[in-house]
Parts: C-alpha cells; sequence; structure tokens
C-alpha cells in the first residue's frame, strides 16, 4: 500500500485529503509543520510526499532541500504561491512535481499517481542490462544508477525518468510532448517551462561545461537528444 505523507498546516485541508486519499487505498501520514513532516519521513519512509510551501516554521523549500538529503521520494509541492520564480525554486531543490491552490482532488491523485508509477517502474524485459556509457558517464538503466567519473550522481525521481527517456533513444529526437507524456502521464499540459528546470538541474549534476552541453541536448523548438 502506498504510503503518502501530507504537509500542510490548513487542517481542514489535511483532513480532507486523509479522507479522499485513504478512500483510495492509500496510507496517510500527516503533519502541520516542517519539522514534524522532516521527522516523519525519516521515520516512516513515505513512497510519495505532498508539501505546502507556507508552514509555520520553516519554508517549504527548505524542508525540501532537507528531505533530499535521505529521501528519493517523490516530492509534489501542493502551494497557493503561483509566482513562476517560485515554481522554479522548489523544482530546483529537487520537488517533482507543482500543484497550485486552488486544486482539483482528481487532478492531484493523477499526480501522486504519475509519482508513483516513475519513482517504482521496473525496467521492462529486454532492455538493455549493459550499462550505457557517454564520456564521463556511465548510466545503469537496470539498476537506475548513474555515475560521473566513476562517483554515483543523486538524481530525483524526475530528474532519472527524463535521462532514462534520453538514453533509451540515445542519439534520437525525444519531442517535448513525449517527455510530457512520459514523466506526468495523460495530463494535459501547456507550459514547458518545467522540463527546461529539468533539463538545466541535469545538465548540473551530469555535463562538465553545463553552458556547452555535450550529452543533453536541446532541439530548439522540437524537444532534446542524448548524444553519447
Amino acid at each position: 500500500m502506498t504510503r503518502v505523507l501530507i504537509c500542510d498546516d490548513d487542517t481542514q485541508l489535511l483532513r480532507a485529503l486523509r479522507i479522499n486519499l485513504t478512500a483510495r487505498g492509500y496510507t496517510v501520514l500527516t503533519a502541520a509543520d516542517g519539522r514534524t513532516a522532516l521527522r516523519a519521513a525519516a521515520e516512516r519512509h513515505p513512497d510519495v510526499v505532498v508539501l505546502d510551501l507556507g508552514l509555520p516554521d520553516l519554508d517549504g523549500t527548505d524542508v525540501i532541500t532537507e528531505l533530499r538529503t535521505f529521501t528519493r521520494a517523490p516530492i509534489i509541492v501542493l502551494s497557493a504561491r503561483t509566482d513562476s520564480t517560485d515554481k522554479v525554486q522548489a523544482l530546483d531543490r529537487g520537488a517533482d512535481d507543482y500543484v497550485t491552490k486552488p486544486f482539483g482532488v482528481e487532478e492531484l491523485m493523477a499526480r501522486l499517481r504519475a509519482a508513483v508509477r516513475r519513482a517504482t517502474a521496473t525496467v521492462g524485459a529486454g532492455q538493455a542490462d549493459v550499462p550505457l556509457q557517454a564520456g564521463e558517464l556511465t548510466i545503469d538503466l537496470a539498476a537506475k544508477i548513474v555515475c560521473r567519473d566513476d562517483r554515483q550522481v543523486r538524481l530525483t525521481p524526475t530528474e532519472w525518468s527524463i535521462l532514462e527517456l534520453l538514453a533509451r533513444n540515445a542519439g534520437k529526437l525525444v519531442s517535448r510532448s513525449e517527455l510530457l507524456q512520459h514523466i506526468w502521464g495523460p495530463i494535459e499540459r501547456k507550459e514547458t517551462s518545467y522540463l527546461r528546470v529539468y533539463i538545466a538541474q541535469l545538465r548540473q549534476k551530469l555535463e562538465r561545461d553545463p553552458a556547452h552541453p555535450r550529452h543533453l541536448i536541446t532541439e530548439a523548438g522540437m524537444g532534446y537528444r542524448f548524444r553519447t
């Protein structure tokens, strides 16, 4: 059973989400502040975290940073902050998705399913077992591990999902719409700014010179290509 940790200081919202998720078969943990959420994440090991940014004790982005020191569980931000700067900062810190309030419960459920699917997806039968070598990078698709100069690089589930699709199609153009579908499933998204943020994060982690990438190539107006 999927364990979801929800952190929000709105007690009515916490109660509503707990009822809705429990009815759909999730195990729900709740926290009303950042420190409680961090303790719960460390002790109960949730499969996915739903996190508000406006918490009474810590800023949500700082909670994301701390969570990323010990868990790769997907983090879905649920916030009333609609400014693109807040969204980009949350994604930069390690969040996997961003939902603005007010929101529809069914949309949140779809985002949860997509996040869990990305984090738990197994490598299909017949997929390459031999690690892919690309310059200083070694991408082990079976083990879901990437190393740069023989040192493992920690990626969030969404970052890995993007890299995996590009690596499995090395040399081929992967369209923006295909990436969006792969990451978030059948959820309509008109903006591609999230993709640009994630690609920039991957370049910072994997490219020797992120400003002049060798492997993660942008095809203007079309999509992205992984070059070995």
